[in-house]
């Protein structure tokens, strides 16, 4: 006799398999982590498997686990498609996001597939400038959302999750050892002041080997080994790395991902906004890093 998958229980299982965790999952579907752990219990009763391995406040996927996750997966993306396809108004018109290009991946080619899935008539347009750039066109309107990479929010902005910077250069290179240190940024590089103030409140001698509005330009110089800049975790240009250093450089400090939204009560603006918070807020780059080009 055939029995049923219960999908709101799948939903849970996707969501714990993601974020690595209940608090999390339960955050993110707006459950108490009471609730989300009992559709795992009943999943994982029906099912007569163990579908997760829980040690300490983490948890994984088993093997039975990761069979169900490709099932699940598809089952949900079928069910979510039918229920818009059936229920949501038909939206017209164009949408724009303004991005950093350092931030771009992994988790805005991902929303942008899933806006169009949900709203097929409706054209988003991705705009990729510096932050300085785009908190300029968000305040003339040029940009319905933006992220920015930032010290601190400006007026109206959510803090999506705060990130160290890392000194990145060349793999293998040496470019950090050199004295004076060669250090590359772009002229409208968002970290570059408050790199450089640090570097000069810890005394330490430095020069600049790139003038450039480009950030291709500082990849060029960066990735030949020519210097070193700095970038957030997780993104790096390609043939780049992390410098270990061991506490030799400065600590560069921090930035944080910004969302700005403009205020418009209008179903499309929010389900890009309940997207864009979900894939910032699950959990930013959980695996190895990400180059920036392929």
């Amino acid at each position: 006799m055939p029995r049923n998958l219960d999908l709101t229980a799948l939903r849970s299982f996707v969501a714990v398999a993601d974020s690595g965790g209940v608090t999390k999952a339960a955050g993110y579907l707006h459950l108490t982590q009471s609730a989300v752990s009992m559709q795992l219990k009943r999943l994982e009763e029906a099912l007569d498997v163990q579908l997760l391995e829980r040690a300490n406040r983490s948890v994984s996927v088993t093997a039975e686990g990761e069979q169900l996750l490709s099932y699940a997966r598809r089952m949900l993306a079928l069910n979510d498609e039918a229920y818009t396809r059936l229920t949501a108004k038909e939206y017209e018109g164009e949408i724009v996001l303004g991005v950093p290009h350092d931030i771009i991946y992994p988790y805005v080619p991902p929303i942008l597939r899933r806006f169009a899935a949900d709203f097929p008539r409706v054209q988003i347009k991705l705009v990729s400038a510096p932050t300085t750039q785009l908190r300029d066109m968000f305040a003339r309107g040029k940009c319905d959302a933006i992220l920015t990479t930032e010290e601190q929010p400006g007026p109206g902005g959510e803090v999506l999750v705060e990130l160290p910077l890392l000194w990145v250069g060349a793999v293998g290179g040496s470019a950090w050892k050199q004295r004076p240190l060669p250090v590359a940024f772009c002229k409208n590089c968002i970290f570059r002041s408050g790199v450089l103030k640090r570097l000069d409140e810890a005394d330490f001698d430095w020069e600049m080997t790139v003038d450039s509005d480009l950030d291709n330009a500082v990849e060029a110089v960066v990735s030949a080994d020519l210097a070193i800049h700095a970038a957030i975790k997780g993104v790096y240009p390609r043939q780049t790395a992390p410098v270990v250093h061991d506490g030799v450089l400065p600590d560069p400090g921090t930035s944080q991902i910004i969302l700005y939204m403009q205020p418009r009560e209008e179903e499309v603006i929010h389900a890009l906004r309940d997207l864009i918070r979900n894939a910032y807020l699950s959990e930013w780059m959980p695996k190895e890093a990400m180059p920036l080009t392929a």
